[in-house]
């Protein structure tokens, strides 16, 4: 049997590929073929360092009898959670309708026109008490596809109008500051204050939520800030933090982080070195390990041959030759070193490499580390050298140099461009910032919310089951979320009203709903915190980078205030950035040969100071 998956962009489908499951990939082609042979089709949606996944593809796809079985009765289709976002949000939200314990492996079942009508998680091999064999919900599936076909295609119908019915709300008022001080209670309320973080098991890192604390703990919300350095560090002390080699696991099984499941992911790494640095500028250099560890480990694990960094590594390895949960973990560093690494899940996704870039860029600017910025620029460059086209349309995924033909989201462009915004004010590189603002203008709706420019998945859009607009959040920003804080930093260097018109557009939809649920919607939130805060801009300008007194620069690096963006960069530099596009910087010279704060509210600037203890005391004022 032929496979279909064997080129694939994507090693979590390339290791179904010799599977005997006639497995298809995402595509209207595969829903041709059902329709052909008037079968329903199994969506199963995953990722490479998915354990669940990994325990489910041995026990029930590699059985040759369950795949002779599925073979003959449904067209099977493998999809990619990270390839795909869209498809996953879509057929997990249409699995709300079954079950309450939404995860991966997702197992949906749709119409040949791709609706879904049913949808599970992982299912044994065997039956486990009420819980049915995956060859039971076959056969059950089967059963109501074959016997009761309109009962499933009210279902299917039913559940696409749901679906569809779920637009944006109407615009409310922006979070006022006072809501977002009861938002921050919300979160107290939830907080572990045995073991650090929110909830109980299984616990998460949470960073979007621990972000939003952050950024109010800046405006003087001494609970906010407590509570977030509480639980960043109640982390970086426990089982969730990898003391060998840096970095953090996805999650802990246990209240007291225990057990952790050890796939180390881009994206909560990028966040937390995000939240590191702003920890760092808030009270000192005191995380300033932690944060080594984190970007030591994006770099050295993660980033690829070519510049970008891939999605994940993975839980698990072969330890002496068997394969092992964790078991590389548990060794010290002598003991990994006879060992193979995990394996590392080498696509490269814009927008997950959209946060690392910026988390690079502000840690490294931060704590003056010329190798996380050039780590940081490398990907970049790989970036807007393979996932944007000639044209402008952004390229969401790619492997080894091969792009995907997977939709580019909203997702890709907000978090791509708020990075390359970031490195360009960073290193002082105009290139940067004018791709940022390309990859943000394709996505500006004239009053309305903004949109992915390549629009929604295909195959979804002609079932009418895309999401059509998803503000949801896991472990990182929701796209909405993403574009409104790129829209606000564009707004902030570039002056232009439209940018800030998308950001409060899109939490004037969202952030009311976002109050009411703090911990699922931290970077909503944290958008809506700098939204609420006076908007400020703090230009140092460098006559000599060599000889400029540090003093000046150094204040700038430090100051973290929500609703503020700093640029510090000589002069020549600031020039370039200003023709680029961002207006902040215009007409700030080094006055007198030296280094020259300029400190702005709404790009209106106040009058110039070559005194660093002048400008301590504006930005002290400030806090």
């Amino acid at each position: 049997m032929p496979s279909r998956l064997s080129d694939s962009v994507s090693p979590y489908l390339r290791a179904h590929a010799d599977q005997p499951v006639d497995w298809w990939p995402w595509g209207a082609e595969a829903f041709a073929e059902a329709a052909r042979r008037d079968l329903p089709v199994l969506v199963s949606i995953g990722y490479a360092t998915c354990h669940w996944c990994h325990v489910m593809a041995r026990e029930s796809f590699a059985d040759p009898a369950l795949a002779e079985y599925l073979n003959a009765r449904f067209v099977a289709v493998k999809v990619d959670r990270e390839e795909h976002p869209d498809v996953d949000a879509s057929y997990l939200a249409a699995a709300g309708a079954f079950t309450d314990h939404l995860g991966w492996p997702l197992n949906a079942f749709a119409t040949p026109d791709g609706r879904p009508f049913y949808a599970g998680t992982y299912s044994p091999p065997q039956p486990v008490g009420s819980h049915p064999s995956f060859r039971q919900v076959l056969e059950a599936v089967h059963d109501a596809w074959t016997e009761r076909r309109d009962e499933v295609r009210a279902n299917a119908a039913g559940i696409a109008g749901a679906l569809a019915a779920s637009a944006a709300p109407e615009p409310s008022p922006l979070p006022t500051r006072e809501q977002l001080t009861v938002a921050v209670r919300d979160l107290a309320a939830q907080e572990d204050r045995e073991f650090g973080g929110f909830g109980t098991a299984p616990k998460f890192p949470s960073v979007p939520a621990l972000q939003f604390l952050l950024e109010r703990g800046s405006t003087g919300d001494a609970e906010a800030l407590a509570l977030a350095e509480r639980g960043l560090l109640a982390m970086a002390d426990s089982p969730l933090r990898d003391p060998v080699e840096g970095g953090f696991f996805r999650y802990a099984t246990q209240r007291d982080w225990g057990e952790p499941h050890y796939e180390r992911m881009l994206t909560d790494n990028a966040l937390l070195l995000q939240a590191f640095a702003a920890v760092g500028q808030l009270n000192g250099a005191a995380v300033m390990p932690l944060a080594l560890g984190v970007a030591e480990f994006l770099i050295r694990s993660l980033q690829r041959p070519d510049g970008g960094f891939g999605s994940a590594q993975d839980s698990e390895s072969p330890v002496d030759g068997v394969r092992s949960e964790g078991g590389y973990y548990a060794l010290d560093a002598a003991a990994r070193a006879t060992q193979p690494q995990p394996a590392v899940d080498g696509k490269v996704l814009a927008g997950w490499n959209g946060l690392a870039i910026a988390a690079l860029a502000q840690a490294g600017s931060l704590w003056q580390r010329p190798g996380w910025l050039v780590a940081a620029r490398q990907a970049a460059d790989h970036l807007l050298e393979l996932h944007v086209l000639p044209d402008g349309r952004l390229v969401r995924a790619s492997l080894d140099g091969e792009p995907s033909d997977a939709v580019a989201t909203l997702e890709d462009h907000g978090l791509l461009a708020t990075g390359l915004l970031r490195l360009a004010t960073a290193v002082g590189e105009p290139r940067y910032a004018r791709a940022a603002l390309r990859l943000l203008d394709a996505c500006l709706v004239p009053g309305g919310l903004p949109v992915a420019p390549g629009g929604a998945d295909p195959v979804l859009a002609a079932a009418g089951v895309a999401l059509p607009a998803d503000p949801s959040e896991g472990a990182y920003p929701s796209g909405l979320s993403a574009i409104a804080d790129a829209a606000l930093l564009a707004h902030q260097l570039t002056g232009r009203a439209e940018y800030r018109a998308a950001a409060e557009a899109v939490v004037a939809c969202f952030g009311q709903a976002a109050l009411q649920r703090p911990l699922a919607s931290g970077a909503m939130l944290a958008v809506a915190a700098r939204l609420a805060e006076p908007s400020l801009q703090l230009v140092v300008t460098e006559a000599d980078a060599a000889t400029a007194p540090a003093a000046m620069a150094g204040l700038g690096r430090a100051w973290h205030r929500a609703g503020v963006v700093v640029v510090v960069q000589p002069e020549g530099r600031m020039r370039a950035l200003a023709e680029a596009g961002l207006a902040l910087l215009e007409h700030r010279p080094a006055q007198d040969g030296r280094a020259t704060a300029y400190l702005c509210r709404d790009l209106v600037c106040a009058l110039p100071t070559t005194d660093p203890e002048a400008l301590a005391d504006a930005l002290g004022a400030l806090r």
